[in-house]
């Protein structure tokens, strides 16, 4: 067997794996909707269905994510950020999708250290524990000490792991490509596009040389703050597949027994614990995207232990600025500035209708009405942004959805340290320096300088540019293009009804066409086999119709 078709046997297990998982779980119309109902049809008929009614949609979905594996694992933690496509039922189901997975026996671990290092494992460390501390999908860690005495965690991608990671990845954007054209939710939020920015999010994990950069940049970022500890990386034993940092020892922050035996002031901890993060937010524009509890180690000391780089998030200086406008403009309940923070942020493939979206936005303040900056609850604030965002479908760009799901997580950190814990008491100084680093003559000079070097060429090429439309014109050569947008539901829906139609037809001419030749053509011996002929006659027919009837219902449903 060649390459190419192994290829496309593996294609198709893959297929008719994923498409039973979501058969299974009552999720078929989506198999449908990505171009898994060829494969959808046969589960149906011939498949075991959960027991639907035990759970809701939102746990078939989650409990469907955690059957498919490592890449759809990841998808559904990285969906679970985005409250902008997914109502909050779903959001709360996803976010329990955990990231763990049995355990690599400890020779292939070994195996790949001394592959991947080229060393003996005993002239590497001077111990290495078997037992991982923690496993998951990607890979798993091991405690280790380093020749010089060093504690270090050793981290290990999964042998295999890339390749399937890859190859679903593939699936994914085939799959994307195939719900454009008959899914009007795909069409309208890209998805295409949303698949490309999930592949680029997981292959950053995949390389622990990405990470390693990412715990430095950190590190130089909090030079200065000796209240934070980032652990070291050591490159001598890193590698894409191996990674080697300090080992980081303390009391979980959220472990409160624990701080308060340690005598750690938990209200003074909320603030600066998340007075951290809004500095890499506010100040770095680079932040930590994961920054759950378990991910924040209280030291013997008092410093926080930073751990797990893997999920970083950026912002340019400009989107930085439209999140305190968003604050602000909420406070001071000024909508039509409002209007244009969430036209600016948002990004849409559809024409936003400005008028219902400001009695939205208009609506929306009247919640909030009277409120001072400091008095809101951050967390509610979005979910009420984005449920207005979700109703002119509006998405947002990833960064800002990592950015939003950080946001609501240090929240939540600080009021498990103290139930008194606002986010906005410690959010509101850093959002008025945003505001006010705008008007700095430090940053208008240097804008001036570009606008003006763009006005000059502008001023010397208009002149040109003019004389060429205009010479277009005279040749007929400028066209200017439509593209009817409402009409492409209707002829999608056109293009199915069609399919089915010519497929009724073949079909009943190929059972037509049976029944005449077995009226004209007896050869000897044919009452043996005459009846198998007519049951298969008779199963097409009724597998055509069962796949009519099922394909026309879910055109109904959707």
């Amino acid at each position: 067997m060649s390459i190419m078709n192994l290829r496309k046997e593996l294609h198709l297990d893959r297929s008719r794996q994923l498409s039973g998982v979501l058969a299974r779980h009552g999720l078929d119309y989506l198999a449908g909707a990505v171009g898994l109902e060829r494969f959808a049809v046969t589960q149906k008929l011939f498949g075991h269905a959960n027991n639907h009614a035990a759970f809701t949609q939102p746990e078939h979905l989650r409990m469907a994510l955690e059957e498919m594996g490592t890449t759809f694992i990841k998808l559904g933690q990285i969906l679970s950020t985005r409250a902008d496509l997914l109502p909050p039922e779903y959001l709360a189901e996803l976010t329990k999708l955990q990231d763990a997975a049995p355990p690599v026996a400890s020779q292939a671990i070994q195996q790949t250290l001394v592959a991947e290092l080229g060393q003996p494992l005993e002239t590497l460390f001077a111990s290495f524990d078997p037992e991982p501390l923690a496993a998951a999908s990607i890979g798993q860690a091991h405690a280790a000490t380093l020749p010089d005495g060093t504690d270090v965690v050793v981290k290990v991608r999964r042998p295999g792991v890339v390749e399937q990671v890859e190859e679903d990845l593939q699936m994914l954007q085939r799959l994307a490509a195939a719900a454009t054209r008959y899914w009007e939710f795909a069409d309208r939020y890209d998805l295409i596009g949303l698949a490309q920015e999930f592949a680029e999010t997981l292959r950053s994990e995949l390389d622990y040389m990405r990470e390693g950069r990412s715990a430095e940049r950190f590190a130089a970022n909090f030079a200065e703050d000796p209240g934070i500890h980032v652990p070291r990386i050591f490159w001598e034993t890193t590698t894409s597949r191996v990674l080697t940092l300090e080992r980081i020892r303390g009391n979980k922050i959220n472990d409160p027994a624990a701080l308060d035996k340690q005598g750690i002031d938990r209200p003074a901890l909320a603030e600066y614990a998340t007075g951290v993060i809004l500095k890499m937010v506010c100040e770095d524009g680079f932040f930590h995207a994961d920054p759950h509890p378990g991910n924040f180690f209280i030291e013997a000391d008092g410093r926080i232990g930073l751990i797990d780089f893997g999920m970083i998030g950026q912002l340019d200086e400009h989107t930085q600025e439209l999140l305190a406008d968003l604050l602000v403009d909420i406070s001071h309940q000024d909508a039509d500035r409002l209007v244009d923070v969430f036209l600016e942020l948002g990004v849409t493939r559809k024409p936003v209708n400005s008028t219902l979206l400001r009695r939205d936005v208009e609506h929306l303040l009247s919640v909030y009405w009277g409120r001072p900056l400091r008095d809101l609850k951050i967390g509610s604030l979005l979910s009420d942004v984005f449920g207005v965002m979700r109703a002119h479908h509006l998405h947002l760009p990833s960064n800002l959805a990592l950015l939003l799901k950080t946001v609501i997580m240090v929240e939540g950190l600080g009021a498990s340290l103290d139930p008194e814990f606002h986010l906005t008491t410690v959010l509101e100084p850093y959002t008025e320096r945003l505001v006010l680093r705008r008007y700095l003559p430090s940053r208008w000079i240097p804008r001036l300088g570009r606008a003006s070097v763009d006005l000059a060429r502008l001023g010397v090429e208009m002149p040109q540019q003019i004389r060429r439309i205009m010479a277009a014109m005279e040749r007929g050569n400028l066209q200017v293009g439509m593209r009817p947008d409402g009409l492409d539901p209707l002829v999608n829906r056109f293009e199915r009804i069609s399919n089915r139609i010519v497929l009724g037809v073949i079909a009943a001419a190929f059972i037509n066409g049976l029944a005449v030749l077995m009226s004209v053509y007896r050869p000897p011996g044919w009452q043996h086999w005459a009846w198998a002929v007519v049951a298969f006659g008779f199963l097409c027919a009724l597998t055509l119709g069962v796949y009519l009837a099922w394909s026309i219902l879910w055109s109904k449903r959707h």
